[in-house]
């Protein structure tokens, strides 16, 4: 357990823009504690050879923002937002098994389970209605049996799989490129506040800390890090998401992907997974079973039992597809009125077989 003194100086030196994890952990071995680093001679610390010029002068200089830090130290506490070192307890452990892990984590709300199996959900921000379908359902599969689901709060997928462990009463945790007192997107507020009380919002960026593009690239591999295993729906072949399940890969987790048509440029990058020897997830079981978590054999993404549906629904049923066909569509395939056809559908979509996309556009629902 670390002294709470020590955490403030470890705070201040999460301040100092130019230094990083690993940087920071380099210098905490080297002189054996954080108020050690605050208080090194200038000589020494070049003897060390851990930092380079620029990084030095830019610690000398922050000193004098120390008692700053220590003010907001205090201010952020009272935020009800947790600072959480490398060496206390409640950090997550397996965030240690990766070389780069944070030397500190900001919190609000709290921190996945130890114990708990976890896994990361990822995609593209523009993805298309099936795939938001699609990680909702995985995710509401996966958190209704006790899985913690860890994503990045972006649009699209990535808010879909949150929103999809809310409402099975699971618990699902954001990583921020941003500090936890920003909403980014500004979109997903009511997401934000949702997750802050069923879970939690972390970064390894200090409060007030703007999104930056360079921050995403660093908080997929914590995404990735507290995970037992990464989901990967809709990807391009250059994402954000294929660099978290690189980093996956990196950092010895399990990667899935979900498969897509060979013509659609959004599941480009799960298709390239799979070829790249990542196992195919076509049910929220594929995973469940590498986690070792009991679960029925539900076939959640191939047809729904539908045995109890009259032949016309069935046969309505019959011409839909997981991507949404517009209702001219439907009805050449099967043959009926529009008025009928109409009202077939709304009672597939009531039974929740059928989801609506725009307008008379339907699919199988998940």
């Amino acid at each position: 357990m670390i002294r709470e003194k020590e955490k403030e100086y470890l705070y201040w030196l999460c301040r100092i823009p130019c230094l990083g994890a690993v940087s920071i952990r380099k210098l905490y071995e080297y002189f054996q504690g954080f108020e050690a680093i605050y208080n090194i001679e200038d000589m020494k610390l070049e003897q060390s050879g851990i930092l380079k010029t620029d990084q030095r002068e830019a610690l000398f200089k922050w000193r004098g923002h120390f008692s700053e830090c220590q003010r907001e130290y205090d201010q952020m506490k009272k935020m009800g937002i947790d600072f959480v070192a490398f060496m206390d307890e409640k950090y997550p452990q397996r965030l240690l098994e990766i070389y780069d892990y944070p030397m500190g984590l900001f919190v609000k709300g709290r921190l996945p389970e130890q114990k708990a199996p976890a896994v990361a959900i990822v995609g593209a921000r523009g993805c298309s209605a099936y795939g938001e379908g699609l990680a909702e359902e995985f995710a509401r599969a996966l958190a209704a049996r006790q899985v913690q689901v860890i994503s990045g709060m972006a649009l699209g997928i990535d808010g879909a799989a949150h929103r999809g462990a809310l409402k099975a009463g699971g618990n699902t945790f954001g990583v921020l490129g941003c500090g936890v007192d920003i909403c980014y997107p500004p979109s997903n507020y009511p997401l934000y506040e949702a997750m802050s009380r069923q879970g939690g919002i972390l970064s390894e960026f200090p409060c007030k800390t703007n999104p930056r593009a360079n921050h995403f690239p660093m908080r997929n591999r914590i995404i990735s890090g507290m995970s037992d295993a990464v989901l990967v729906v809709e990807a391009k072949t250059r994402s954000g998401s294929l660099i978290t399940a690189e980093l996956g890969l990196e950092q010895g987790r399990e990667v899935f992907a979900v498969p897509g048509r060979i013509t659609d440029h959004l599941s480009s990058g799960c298709n390239l997974l799979i070829q790249q020897g990542a196992h195919m997830a076509i049910s929220p079981n594929d995973i469940l079973e590498y986690l070792g978590v009991k679960c029925q054999k539900e076939l959640i993404l191939h047809e729904k039992n539908i045995n109890g549906l009259a032949k016309k629904e069935k046969m309505v049923y019959s011409c839909l597809d997981f991507k949404p066909r517009h209702l001219d569509d439907i009805m050449e395939g099967c043959g009926l009125g529009v008025g009928e056809c109409i009202n077939i559908l709304l009672e597939l979509e009531l039974g929740g077989y059928v989801f609506r996309s725009g307008s008379h556009y339907y699919g199988k629902k998940l």
